[in-house]
């Protein structure tokens, strides 16, 4: 056997119990749901095979088509508000010296916190009994109009000072020559952020993009603490709806639809990212 052909099988052995694991818990489940997807199934004993029922259904399910519209809601706003935040915030921190690593440790910290922690912590603050919900005279989860944005908000909370620490590691490898040379040309600090940094963090900007929307559809924690997708489903979302059918409907197969119908989604967008990466040829 020649070096080379040794340490390929070497390093295919160091990863076999990685994708072994991979295949169990992940492409093996991945499997069993595409199937149970064209069954009528309750999650417990045998399964009817039903064809394309399932998605049939899915596409005259007015809750679904509620949940649909509020993850596209969810995911304009997450693309809009903590992108923007983010971005300043790193490029704030990126202008100073002194307490740079505690504003990254203060920003970051919301992150690190359990979600169901802080979604607790922050349902009992506006709370119309006892938190601020009951000094403004507002149910801000209660409301069908303000229950989705301020779930939003709170998940928000959290989420933005993880943008910020990334944008900011990717601000930090960009050449402080063109700062200086364009600071000798007379721009100022926010033709500095258009014209230097913005270009130079396009991979890492594009890729949080991604990663956000990603995560917008596969939002549950922050939705099913706060409010479990009402009032009267005004913050249903997929997940939310996928396990409502699952658990509390017996509804596995029609759920195991729903969950397709969330991965193909997902698959949609890193094929347009993969599609923009190879275009630009990004490294990363």
């Amino acid at each position: 056997m020649t070096p080379r052909r040794r340490r390929a099988l070497l390093a295919w052995l160091f990863m076999l119990p990685l994708v072994a694991v991979n295949a169990l818990v992940v492409l093996g489940p991945s499997l069993s749901a595409v199937y149970y997807s064209f069954t009528d199934w309750s999650g417990i004993g045998a399964a009817k095979w039903i064809g394309l029922d399932n998605y049939v259904e899915l596409l005259g399910d007015a809750e679904f088509r509620s949940a649909l519209w509020h993850n596209i809601q969810w995911t304009i706003f997450f693309l809009v508000v903590p992108m923007t935040m983010g971005l300043f915030g790193a490029f704030a921190l990126s202008r100073i010296r002194r307490f740079r690593l505690l504003f990254r440790v203060v920003y970051f910290l919301p992150y690190v916190v359990a979600s169901v922690v802080t979604a607790a912590i922050w349902k009992n603050l506006l709370s119309p009994d006892v938190g601020l919900g009951a000094t403004l005279g507002v149910n801000f989860l209660g409301s069908q109009a303000l229950s989705l944005p301020s779930v939003a908000f709170i998940n928000n909370w959290a989420w933005w000072g993880f943008l910020v620490v990334v944008f900011l590691a990717a601000m930090q490898g960009v050449n402080p020559n063109l700062y200086e040379a364009a600071a000798l040309d007379g721009a100022g600090p926010l033709r500095q952020f258009w014209s230097i940094t913005l270009p130079s963090i396009q991979p890492t900007f594009v890729f949080l993009g991604l990663m956000t929307i990603i995560w917008s559809f596969l939002s549950f924690d922050y939705v099913f603490v706060l409010t479990q997708g009402g009032p009267a489903g005004a913050t249903d979302v997929l997940s939310t709806l996928l396990y409502r059918e699952a658990f509390a409907s017996l509804r596995a197969g029609y759920a195991s639809a729903v969950g397709i119908v969330m991965a193909l989604i997902s698959a949609v967008v890193v094929a347009a990212y993969l599609v923009i990466r190879r275009k630009r040829g990004w490294a990363v």
